[in-house]
């Protein structure tokens, strides 16, 4: 008889009612194993480390998302789990990149496991994300530029950079940010206090 694959859940949620809902739900399933339950993000990255979860279940409520914060970058070890959202409340679409998954508050017991399942089973997908989530001196110069206006050849001609390394660059800073449109990235710099 083939043994089940354990994958070991860390569950981040501030509502005690929340947590143990999901708790009980997961517990029914052998291949889920929670194996602690913290109320924010005080010493997450100790208990990361020390507990090296195959998934994160988080409630996006913890971040601050007018700062537009990566939260990779909040917590840097998480890049070898899978994060994945749970959503008691409203998210917009581009902090919701952020995460391999989500499950809602109102998702019944078999499409909560489902889609924990579907995130933990994409995880080799998002083997090459990058380790460091902070954007680069150029990065941020280039994010301004974007944030003032300017086109990608002007951004080219003025750093004295070829038009292939100003796309390159943007593609990234998106991917880090997890931000794609050009008026985000300008709320996310104004935000940040790179442009006035």
């Amino acid at each position: 008889m083939a043994e089940t694959v354990r994958h070991r859940i860390l569950l981040i949620e501030p509502s005690a009612i929340v947590a143990r809902g999901i708790r009980e739900i997961l517990s029914r399933y052998p291949e889920f194993e929670v194996i602690d339950t913290l109320p924010d993000l005080g010493h997450c990255t100790e208990r990361l480390t020390l507990l090296s979860p195959d998934a994160v279940l988080v409630d996006p409520c913890l971040f601050d998302y007018q700062k537009r914060t990566s939260v990779r970058g909040v917590i840097p070890c998480l890049h070898e789990a899978v994060l994945v959202a749970v959503l008691t409340g409203l998210i917009d679409d581009e902090a919701l990149r952020q995460y391999d998954g989500s499950v809602h508050l109102y998702d019944e017991p078999a499409q909560i496991v489902r889609k924990l399942r579907k995130a933990i089973e994409s995880r080799d997908e998002h083997a090459g994300i990058p380790e460091n989530y902070e954007l680069s001196d150029r990065e941020n110069e280039i994010l301004v530029a974007v944030a003032r206006g300017m086109t990608n050849k002007e951004i080219a001609d003025r750093l004295e950079i070829s038009l292939n390394t100003v796309l390159t660059h943007r593609k990234n800073i998106s991917a880090k940010l997890g931000i794609k449109s050009v008026a985000a990235l300008s709320v996310y710099a104004m935000m940040n206090g790179l442009v006035d």
